[in-house]
């Protein structure tokens, strides 16, 4: 009796020895530089562990399963895309699946870029092809509450820095973009009720000619309420970067507008179009839509660039006839916004 005893002490000596070793020798037995492990959401330890070992992660799953068990993290194991490039020993793996320490990749999606230009982007990166994430801009389904006469989801794509797992489709990409649109929103609406007489899908249009307009976040506010000043009276709106849209739209815009542009025959032209245009012309920021919101009360009704990044406002059209021959060549050949 003494002696069986002896034996399984010594034996479970052995097993612990072992087990030791086992999970503290780091190991990477993968055959490439870099290698995924993709876990699916509900697998069991048993399962990880024979991934794992596949992929030549661990070198036993028996110790990883083991470990597992010994310390209660079976159900702490987390769904996702791991990468691993050097050799970890078990309990480090073990670690980072209970951390959820899975594979993104990083993209930053600048304010102010149209649907277009923001997908052409998306799909530089690799993010699905530049036809199939053109096909899911079409999903106004996603924002029918928001804007039912929507016809693309220009104007809906929250600009940001995203993380994407690395086989994230084209559809995912976009969705996520939109329901980060609809989150910020939802937040700044409690904070800022929409404006009487502006729907919400107004206020986007809005917010996208602030976008383009403003070259500083301070600045957005006061443009917003030369805007707004100028919806009241029913001036037209006279924004260049309308122009510019309509042009890209099309496919003349070559980084200039010329004076006969001005007369280009679209909805978005608003020299010759009063109100705002059918739609937005690009996707805002936060800083946008907030100033669309909230503009301050003013009784600007014009601005003119400074060409340092800031503008100078006025309240009437003498006193901007003087801005502009100050700081722009004469009134009627460089585009001042705002200025009919």
């Amino acid at each position: 009796m003494t002696g069986a005893i002896l034996i399984l002490g010594i034996a479970a000596i052995s097993v612990m020895l072992w087990l030791n070793s086992e999970l503290s020798t780091p190991y990477y037995g993968a055959l490439n530089d870099e290698t995924f492990v993709e876990i699916p959401r509900g697998a069991k330890t048993s399962e990880i562990a024979s991934l794992l070992a596949g992929a030549g992660i661990i070198k036993n799953r028996f110790a990883f399963i083991g470990y597992a068990r010994w310390k209660n993290l079976s159900g702490r194991l987390q769904a996702g895309e791991y990468r691993f490039t050097a050799p970890a020993t078990p309990v480090q793996v073990m670690e980072r699946i209970v951390h959820g320490d899975v594979f993104f990749v990083s993209l930053t999606i600048p304010e102010g870029l149209t649907a277009h230009e923001t997908v052409e982007l998306i799909a530089d990166a690799h993010f699905g092809r530049l036809a199939q994430l053109q096909a899911a801009l079409t999903h106004t389904e996603w924002i029918e509450d928001l804007n039912p006469s929507a016809q693309t989801l220009e104007g809906y794509l929250f600009p940001e820095t995203y993380r994407f797992p690395r086989r994230a489709s084209s559809e995912e990409v976009i969705k996520t973009m939109n329901d980060q649109f609809r989150a910020r929103v939802k937040k700044l609406v409690k904070i800022h009720p929409l404006p009487r007489n502006l729907s919400l899908a107004q206020v986007v249009t809005l917010a996208s000619l602030i976008e383009k307009e403003a070259k500083s976040l301070e600045e957005r506010p006061l443009i917003g309420s030369v805007l707004v000043n100028r919806l009241a009276l029913g001036m037209p709106l006279a924004c260049d970067p309308t122009i510019i849209y309509a042009l890209k739209l099309a496919g003349k815009y070559d980084g200039n507008i010329r004076k006969t542009d001005l007369d280009i025959d679209s909805p978005y032209n608003t020299y010759i179009h009063a109100g705002l245009p059918p739609g937005p012309i690009c996707n805002p920021g936060e800083e946008s839509l907030r100033a669309a919101l909230a503009p301050v009360k003013t009784d600007y009704l014009y601005f003119v660039a400074r060409n340092d990044g800031t503008h100078q406002f006025s309240k009437d059209f003498h006193a901007h006839s003087l801005a502009v021959s100050r700081f722009q060549k004469p009134l009627g050949t460089k585009r001042s916004t705002a200025k009919k």
